[in-house]
């Protein structure tokens, strides 16, 4: 089976929110058309607690994009973002949720990051996303979201891990780009990891 994994499509990542990214929200008509395409879709939506250790705010003389060690893990510290029953963290309002059939949070632990919609950045907790694709029977992953070089990249390579064909639609994905090539260069590892990419046009 196959299953439309969508990535943090949250307000807090698109034009305006606390972390946004640039034409973030233009993904979103792409996302809604490939729906039609899938029996089965699921979501992944970052759940942060406010004292998430994450935020730069929660800590002392640090700003957003430093980086520190965090319980072992280099951790790029970030804006206040998708913080638990705000609105940063709700799903576009414009994103057809009617088809998903469930939603994975992520992030929910102040001790520890969670990029991907799988496990998070230690790979110590898993979400339960992937146990359930098994469950239901899914044997490939095509993936959108935000942002290419982050929550998408790494949830890719879990994907991948786990045996499930992986596939990324680049036009439904927009990324961060805090160094000037960082999309690049995670288009290029999730090629070389065997991700399969492709358009949307293509599905």
């Amino acid at each position: 089976m196959k299953t439309l994994l969508m990535i943090d499509i949250q307000n807090d990542f698109v034009p305006d929110g606390a972390l946004a990214v640039r034409d973030g929200d233009k993904i979103v008509p792409i996302v809604n058309a490939l729906q039609s395409k899938f029996s089965h879709i699921v979501a992944t939506q970052d759940w942060h607690p406010r004292a998430h250790k994450s935020f730069a705010a929660n800590h002392v003389g640090e700003d957003v994009g430093n980086v520190i060690m965090l319980n072992g893990l280099m951790q790029i510290l970030w804006p206040v973002h998708c913080v638990q029953h705000h609105k940063g963290a709700d799903f576009v309002s414009e994103l057809n949720m009617s088809n998903v059939a469930k939603i994975f949070t992520k992030g929910t632990d102040i001790e520890i990051d969670s990029y991907s919609g799988f496990f998070d950045n230690g790979r110590r907790k898993a979400t339960g996303l992937g146990d359930y694709l098994a469950e239901v029977g899914t044997t490939e992953v095509y993936i959108v979201g935000l942002a290419t070089d982050y929550c998408v990249k790494y949830s890719a390579l879990d994907s991948l891990s786990l045996g499930f064909k992986t596939y990324l639609i680049e036009d439904a994905c927009k990324g961060v780009n805090l160094q000037v090539n960082d999309v690049a260069n995670a288009i290029a590892e999730m090629k070389a990891a065997g991700v399969v990419m492709l358009q949307s046009s293509e599905v």
